[in-house]
């Protein structure tokens, strides 16, 4: 039976919709009445987990899951073992530096040295800031990291950006970008290996929607 791990919250909805075309519809996991983390395919030869977006890649990782779709920017923090299989194209968000708009600062190089950047994704943050050569000190924050740099915490903050509304809300304006994040296709390398074709058609199906989303 092929696992598949999905995501809760944005990317969950796309994620089921793109499975049920190829041929595994776990379209029950969308009912508000749903209570279960572990839900069965409508066919019933896979079952789909449900999970956090940090976590898929962990349970791919780890084989409890043969396929999963995760975000980029989970991908790029985390770096755990998966094979990154296809860009499904939805759930677009872009990995960006933010800071005050009062602050007068243009670019991240512009940013002093050894000053304090608040983030979720310090490691995405510390590869950027060691890239363009500049120290700075990262402080980790779980929460609505918007406020590192209103309380003084942080001169700036790493995050992800959609619209860009939470930030003029506060405030804030994007100087940087470290990266554009889409859901990505996952695979657990040594299942792809042993794979009897089952695995393999399901990704060549999920390939060609994203062919025909671009004709």
């Amino acid at each position: 039976m092929i696992t598949v791990a999905l995501a809760k919250g944005a990317l969950l909805k796309d994620s089921v919709a793109r499975f049920t075309k190829a041929g595994l519809d776990f379209s029950a996991i969308l009912d508000p009445k749903n209570r279960l983390l572990m839900v069965p395919s409508v066919c019933g030869r896979a079952k789909a987990l449900l999970v956090r977006n940090g976590d898929v890649p962990v349970y791919v990782a780890y084989g409890q899951a043969q396929l999963g779709v995760v975000g980029f920017d989970v991908l790029s923090e985390k770096k755990m073992p998966v094979a990154n299989l296809l860009d499904l194209g939805f759930g677009g968000c872009r990995m960006a530096v933010a800071v005050k708009e009062s602050s007068g600062y243009k670019s991240a190089v512009d940013l002093p040295h050894h000053c304090r950047v608040a983030s979720k994704f310090t490691n995405c943050a510390r590869r950027f800031f060691e890239d363009i050569d500049l120290p700075v000190e990262l402080v980790h924050l779980t929460g609505s990291v918007e406020l590192g740099p209103l309380t003084g915490i942080a001169e700036a903050i790493v995050d992800l950006v959609a619209t860009g509304q939470t930030l003029r809300e506060n405030g804030l304006v994007e100087i940087d970008e470290l990266f554009y994040s889409t859901a990505r296709l996952v695979g657990h390398p040594l299942s792809l290996r042993l794979d009897n074709g089952m695995l393999q058609k399901i990704i060549e199906t999920m390939q060609s929607q994203n062919n025909s989303a671009h004709i």
